[in-house]
């Protein structure tokens, strides 16, 4: 399998983008802004297919539109929280609008299909490098914000009171969210970005109150999700999106029902809660 170079690729691409979207995924769910995580996805689409319409480089108009859709949503600060309403119909009318671009300029059809679905086993070198200091740019930035960003998402009055802006805080972890966004739609397209970003973490809440071990296991998971979903497409011929999906669902339902209160005593007594209780 390994002796492809795009399958080497691959591998590298998906544990690039998995380990981002496993640490940023496990704030966004602890935060309970996963629906914005997911409609930064769709205007990410609208950017990718608006630029192709100019002549642009799509990749980039993915990630520059879904950058500054990531901080005009963080302006909003705290009020983000609960907005389904505003937040859906900024995803319906991005998803909208990208289809309207499309439909302009049909040339990049394939690479629209590729946005929506994903196509990991498409990555080139250039993209890898693109993911790589996107990805290490996201890490180094979520590391000097992890303590305010973590007081302002357990115990935002509090913050507030000691100086901390939640609104700046909003901004720059959203910027970070969309970051990763952008990256997860290389691998598993825009309808499937919960699967590496939502699915791993909201798995690792369920088997740890610990901060630390919640983050360095949702990463761990989205990473063993990546790669074999990577491999079970290659030997089955199915897309690579359906399997790292589908392991992420599974694992999440699995971890579930063992969590239920009749199957609590198949897990260590460590586990349980969520990384609310531990800070």
């Amino acid at each position: 399998m390994l002796e492809f170079d795009f399958m080497q690729n691959a591998f590298i691409a998906g544990g690039l983008v998995s380990v981002l979207a496993g640490v940023v995924g496990f704030f966004l769910v602890m935060r309970g802004q996963t629906f914005a995580g997911h409609a930064l996805s769709h205007v990410g689409f609208a950017g990718a297919t608006g630029a192709a319409l100019l002549g642009l480089s799509p990749m980039w108009g993915l990630i520059w539109v879904t950058l500054l859709g990531g901080v005009s949503m963080g302006a909003l600060g705290e009020r983000l929280q609960g907005s389904d309403i505003v937040i859906g119909t900024i995803l319906s009318l991005a998803l909208g609008l990208g289809m309207l671009f499309l439909h302009f300029f049909t040339a990049y059809a394939t690479q629209a299909t590729a946005l929506l679905f994903g196509n990991v086993l498409g990555v080139n070198t250039e993209t890898l490098w693109t993911l790589a200091w996107l990805g290490m740019a996201c890490l180094l930035l979520l590391a000097i914000m992890a303590r305010p960003l973590v007081f302002a998402s357990l115990q935002p009055e509090l913050a507030e009171a000691k100086g901390v802006s939640l609104r700046q805080v909003s901004m720059l972890f959203l910027a970070i969210v969309a970051l990763t966004t952008a990256e997860c739609i290389q691998i598993v397209g825009v309808l499937l970005v919960f699967t590496l970003m939502v699915g791993p973490a909201a798995t690792a809440q369920k088997l740890t109150s610990h901060l630390g071990s919640g983050v360095l296991l949702a990463a761990l998971l989205a990473l063993a999700e990546a790669w074999l979903g990577i491999t079970l497409a290659f030997y089955t011929d199915w897309p690579s999106s359906f399997w790292i999906s589908a392991l992420s669902g599974s694992a999440y339902l699995v971890v579930t029902v063992l969590r239920m209160p009749g199957n609590r005593r198949r897990l260590p007594p460590s586990a349980g809660g969520g990384a609310g209780q531990a800070a």
